[in-house]
Formats: C-alpha cells, sequence, structure tokens
C-alpha cells in the first residue's frame, strides 16, 4: 500500500468503506464487482456498490450510486472519493462516473484501490482533463 492509505489514515478508511460496499455488487453477468465510497466535507462517508442489468445500459456503476445516495440524503459538498475493484490493475471511474464526480463534487482526489493492496491517488482533473461543465451551458446562445 502506498503512504496515502496506511492503515489507520483517512484514506485507507475510505478504501476499506469501498471494499466492504463492493461485497454487496450486484453483477451477475460480468462478475466485475465495483464498491465506492464518497466521503464529504464533514466526514460523513457514503458507499455504493455496481448493480447489473441484462440490458447493461441501465446497469448502475458504483462511484454514481455512492454519489446520487449521497446527495439524495442532503449531501451537497464533497472531499474524496475511493473506488476498489478485484483487478490487477487499478480501475478507473469510467467515462459517465468520471463526469458525474466532476459535476457533483468537483476536482476531489480519487483513491483507487484492488483487493491485492495496491492504491494510488490521482486528482479528478488528471483523469478528466476536459470536462463538460455548467460553463459550457451558460454560453449557449439558447
Amino acid at each position: 500500500m502506498s503512504e496515502t492509505a496506511e492503515r489507520g489514515t483517512k484514506n485507507w478508511a475510505l478504501v476499506e468503506a469501498a471494499k466492504r460496499a463492493r461485497e454487496s455488487a450486484l453483477a451477475p453477468y460480468s462478475s466485475f464487482r465495483v464498491g465506492a465510497a464518497l466521503e464529504t466535507e464533514d466526514g460523513k462517508v457514503y458507499t455504493g456498490c455496481n448493480i447489473e442489468s441484462a440490458t447493461y445500459g441501465q446497469t448502475m456503476c458504483a462511484e454514481r450510486v455512492a454519489t446520487w445516495k449521497a446527495i439524495s440524503e442532503g449531501a451537497r459538498k464533497f472531499t474524496s472519493v475511493a473506488v476498489v475493484a478485484d483487478t490487477e490493475s487499478l480501475t478507473p471511474p469510467c467515462g459517465a462516473c468520471r463526469q458525474v464526480l466532476w459535476e457533483f463534487c468537483g476536482d476531489v482526489p480519487v483513491i483507487l484501490a484492488n483487493l491485492r493492496g495496491d492504491v494510488e491517488v490521482i486528482q479528478l482533473s488528471d483523469l478528466f482533463p476536459q470536462p463538460f461543465d455548467a460553463r459550457f451551458l451558460k454560453q449557449s446562445d439558447a
């Protein structure tokens, strides 16, 4: 594990919460189970897991489940997100999740981890360097 996720640190606790969330993943088609944990400004943690649908298009990723859960419970300011998958390499959020995280969380640190203990912390802006956001809508002539 990297220094940023050593036992007892804030990042480590967020990774552990994402690992626990991953256990609830419903992935009967891909067997690709992911957990996410999103921390708010006041230290509250919201978790989510991926939930697959036979149509795949209706599948929901762990990061979006955690985000929608937090927002539905009134959270608005976020400080970091952890994403855990059982993969050899670290698995970053998909494009749709990057968009949602950018829009609702801003440029937060994203803690990527796997079950082998590998961890990397990367800013969302490094994963998503040219996001679409409300600035573009305000520039529209419509």
